[in-house]
């Protein structure tokens, strides 16, 4: 019984630093309009977990490795003229899944070893994961909150930014990594393929509310979390998929604003 309450208890913990994480930077998502590219993002980071698993390296590791290297692929592209990031990064979203599907079939049982990574397994989250989440919520908070001015102007106006001597790609740069690091840290909460929804929806329905920074963060932070809660809630009394559940629910966030904000007009 002590290691179901103990296991409760991590998984409730990292719901809390997951959504936490998930809110900063659906902000920044949401506000320069990269969900697509997030998405991709998630998917192209699957095969950097099989090809850790298969020699026998750390799987986010892994996950880390190729994300950087599809952010950097992609940050280059949009800087050369006449090629269309967009195109780029929607080919990376099916070619890197396909990839990491490939991959997997080269190993029998081996599906069902990474099908935590896909989808998550919050139940079976570690000290370890706790640990992580941890860190990066400091890290990125802290750089999210340095770094807000520049953010935001270079993500607003481009233009103006640059004439004002800010470096536009480099700060491009650092969002796309961020973003990829809270990907990444998410893998044990939601998986790669549903941690898109635990970044975007909270953030795109706290952005129906407010159109303050401070506020639309506060806000998105807040639905994340409790989109994590009552995911993880339907999880244990309904015996769904805890991943599953966490993605729904912060669907559900959106949904609702979405339709409360139709009502009030």
């Amino acid at each position: 019984m002590s290691f179901w309450d103990d296991a409760l208890h991590r998984a409730v913990a990292e719901v809390i630093l997951a959504g936490a994480l998930a809110g900063l930077v659906g902000v920044h998502v949401v506000l320069r309009r990269l969900s697509f590219f997030t998405m991709a993002l998630t998917h192209a980071t699957f095969p950097g977990v099989v090809v850790a698993a298969l020699l026998g390296l750390d799987l986010l590791l892994g996950g880390m490795v190729t994300g950087v290297a599809v952010v950097l692929g992609v940050a280059a592209l949009s800087r050369r003229t006449g090629r269309n990031a967009t195109a780029a990064t929607g080919v990376l979203l099916s070619a890197g899944f396909a990839l990491g599907a490939g991959l997997v079939a080269l190993r029998s049982g081996f599906s069902r070893d990474l099908s935590s990574y896909l989808v998550g397994s919050i139940l079976t989250v570690t000290t370890r994961d706790l640990l992580i989440t941890c860190g990066t919520l400091l890290v990125v908070g802290s750089v999210l909150a340095v770094c807000a001015r520049p953010l935001l102007f270079t993500g607003f106006d481009p233009s103006g930014a640059r004439a004002a001597g800010y470096a536009v790609g480099a700060w491009t740069l650092l969002l796309l990594l961020l973003i990829e690091v809270v990907v990444v840290t998410l893998v044990p909460a939601v998986g790669t393929i549903l941690a898109v929804a635990l970044i975007v929806a909270p953030a795109a329905a706290a952005r129906l509310w407010s159109a303050r920074l401070p506020v639309v963060t506060a806000l998105a932070v807040g639905l994340a979390i409790a989109s994590g809660l009552a995911g993880l809630y339907a999880s244990a009394r309904w015996n769904l998929a805890a991943g599953a559940s966490i993605a729904l629910a912060a669907t559900g966030t959106l949904l609702v604003s979405a339709l409360l904000r139709s009502a009030h007009r």
